[in-house]
């Protein structure tokens, strides 16, 4: 199993592997022309899918956007990813069709090993987040490593998930507790 392998399988992975390396470079050099273009030119959707591979057409990231390796995000239709987002994609990212992403969210997959000597060495785990279909996560708010996020949520402003958080919640703070269940009006007809 190579560096690559172990990251995506949240097991202890060398950061400093050439096959990490390689990833961490091709994604920069991406996102470095990605900030001087907005989502109206052109070439930022190409470099956007060469980034985010599979990306669907109905899905947008706006610029600045910050990651790790883009090819961790996986990203259901009609996803919209507001500016100034950070998502460390060591460990997979997947978020769930129709949901929408506020400026300044920050998804984190990295955990650094607690004992402080290992610290010191380039190595860390990498844990997966889900975020479901048609939930919204507020501005600002932090996801961190290993949280599940169920669907039709509501995630405010500022909260950081540390926690997994039900479908058809509505979950504020720090860290973020679930305070009411998130109840579907009648809409149905006007969407379908």
């Amino acid at each position: 199993m190579n560096e690559v392998e172990k990251m995506r399988s949240s097991r202890l992975a060398d950061m400093s592997a050439p096959e990490i390396q390689v990833k961490f470079e091709h994604a920069k050099r991406l996102l470095a022309k990605m900030r001087v273009l907005s989502t109206y030119d052109e070439e930022y959707r190409s470099l956007l899918e060469e980034l985010v591979p599979g990306i669907p057409a109905t899905s947008v990231i706006c610029p600045p956007f910050h990651c790790d390796h883009g090819d961790g995000i996986r990203l259901g239709g009609h996803v919209f990813v507001n500016a100034n987002c950070t998502f460390l994609d060591g460990g997979y990212i997947t978020i769930g069709a129709h949901t929408l992403i506020g400026p300044c969210v920050q998804i984190y997959t990295p955990h650094h090993p607690m004992d402080y000597l290992e610290r010191r060495t380039e190595k860390e785990y990498a844990y997966p987040v889900t975020i479901g279909e048609d939930c919204w996560i507020g501005g600002g708010a932090v996801i961190c490593p290993g949280v599940t996020i169920g669907d039709r949520c509501v995630i405010g402003a500022g909260s950081v998930v540390t926690k997994d958080i039900p479908s058809d919640s509505v979950a504020v703070g720090n860290p973020a507790k679930v305070i009411r269940k998130n109840i579907a009006k009648k809409y149905r007809s006007l969407i379908a």
